[in-house]
């Protein structure tokens, strides 16, 4: 075995690269949707707005939201697609609704084919954190694979930015325009990618997948290393079929599983309801909110969130296996609430007549924004993954994903009415709540689960004072 794992290093894994980046650029697109709100929210309201009507601030908010309530629909049916008819179908039926999305937008601009376009867009949404992820996975090898996992968050952040940066300089026509070639060339891409070989082994078409693996290692068809992988994947899938099929039910009739699962749906719902999401989405207003004159546009100086955004997943990789899941996720929601305290009272004090100075609040939302992406985006679906099996972690991720757009959609919808019926403060210190409570569930509920395996995570699960002690 040992010159087996020496042998795994032939080959190259260029094409590895290639495909999971064809792949991830369908996040790119999305990460131009979510960034998309936020500049042309004052175009939407101007005098030249492309709907012919002032929008007012309560259909913008409906605007933003639609993306997020639809995408709970998209989690169950790319679901269906990602098991049944293969991970490549899964990414072209993602990249189509884009491109039709920007399609209306270019075409016939109303309040009403706005919503119907973000609609579209959150339907692809829903499985752009099921398809994208797994067809990465099962066509990367080991020692690659996560690197390569680290391109969902780089590519989303770094879709926000262009669409910051193009919002910011171009015409409303000329940015639609642009992202819809950008969803175009990336369909076209998509279409030239391989089938997963493990769905393939799935559908028992081995010689396809034994092809396919060679093909995307540089290897012969014959080679050794090949025909190890592809009897692997067998041998996994034939497993997977042995066992029986897992229901909700027995979900919660086993304690470690009903313990687990309770966890990570709270632990999700303060990771979606956390404000990062807000923050990305309405950038500009939340700046302009905080009543500080900037010398700079506000659109321009919200380039430094998505930036932040990155620097924080670049920080998260380098340092979750030294410290441990656990300290990483209390740290980051402990800073948030913070940070997010810190706007609030920030925009209070500028309320009562303060002179704040203008560097103060860009950078409490910097380092709200850092944060999440160096924890709170992450770490809870590195915990989701190491401590249900592969027997319930697809359901599971089924149930917390559609839970997270519903909870998103929550807190993009309330963001507008909390600002005009409390104060802009408002929303903000709901944020910090919701940040604080997650730091004291993570800190007395959590286990940590890095360096432990599935049996020694369901064993502290089993017992409720095993999980006070596994704090220690």
């Amino acid at each position: 075995m040992t010159s087996l794992e020496k042998d795994f290093k032939r080959g190259h894994t260029y094409r590895q690269w290639i495909f999971a980046l064809i792949a991830n650029c369908i996040i790119f697109t999305y990460g131009m949707e979510c960034g998309w709100i936020s500049p042309t929210t004052k175009i939407l309201q101007s005098d030249q707005s492309p709907v012919d009507e002032v929008v007012s601030v309560n259909v913008i908010s409906w605007i933003a939201s639609s993306m997020s309530l639809s995408a709970i629909l998209g989690v169950s049916f790319y679901i269906f697609v990602l098991d049944n008819y293969g991970r490549k179908l899964g990414l072209i039926l993602i990249a189509i609704p884009q491109v039709i999305s920007w399609t209306i937008r270019l075409c016939y601009s109303t309040t009403i084919t706005l919503i119907i376009s973000r609609v579209l867009a959150g339907l692809s949404a829903g499985g752009c954190f099921i398809v994208v992820p797994t067809y990465v996975k099962e066509i990367s090898q080991d020692d690659i694979r996560g690197i390569l996992g680290t391109f969902v968050a780089l590519l989303q952040m770094s879709g926000v930015l262009f669409m910051y940066i193009i919002g910011a300089f171009l015409n409303y026509y000329t940015v639609i325009m642009i992202t819809l070639a950008i969803a175009i060339v990336v369909t076209f891409l998509v279409l030239k990618a391989p089938e997963s070989p493990a769905f393939l082994v799935k559908q028992k078409k081995y010689d396809e997948a034994t092809q396919t693996v060679a093909y995307l290692r540089g290897l012969d068809n014959d080679d050794k290393i090949v025909k190890h992988l592809v009897d692997s994947m067998t041998n996994e899938d034939n497993l997977c079929k042995s066992m029986p099929n897992v229901s909700f039910a027995s979900i919660l009739r086993k304690t470690s599983w009903r313990r687990g699962l309770f966890l990570i749906i709270t632990i999700f719902s303060f990771h979606a309801m956390n404000g990062a999401y807000v923050i990305a989405t309405y950038a500009s207003q939340v700046l302009v909110s905080t009543g500080v004159k900037f010398k700079i546009s506000p659109e321009i100086q919200t380039f430094s969130f998505p930036i932040f955004m990155v620097i924080g997943t670049l920080a998260l990789a380098s340092c979750v296996e030294k410290c441990g899941r656990k300290s990483l996720l209390f740290a980051s929601f402990l800073i948030a609430a913070l940070s997010m305290g810190v706007i609030s009272l920030l925009i209070i004090l500028q309320g009562l007549g303060w002179s704040i100075p203008a560097w103060l609040p860009v950078l409490a939302i910097i380092s709200t924004v850092t944060i999440y992406g160096a924890g709170i985006s992450a770490i809870p679906y590195i915990v989701m993954t190491e401590m249900f099996s592969f027997q319930i972690r697809a359901k599971v991720m089924g149930i917390v994903i559609t839970l997270v757009w519903a909870l998103t959609a929550f807190v993009v919808t309330t963001y507008t009415p909390l600002t005009n019926y409390i104060g802009p403060y408002a929303p903000f210190l709901f944020y910090t709540l919701i940040n604080f409570l997650g730091a004291v569930f993570t800190f007395v509920y959590i286990p940590e689960t890095r360096a432990k395996s599935e049996e020694e995570i369901e064993a502290i699960l089993e017992n409720r004072q095993n999980v006070l002690k596994s704090q220690t």
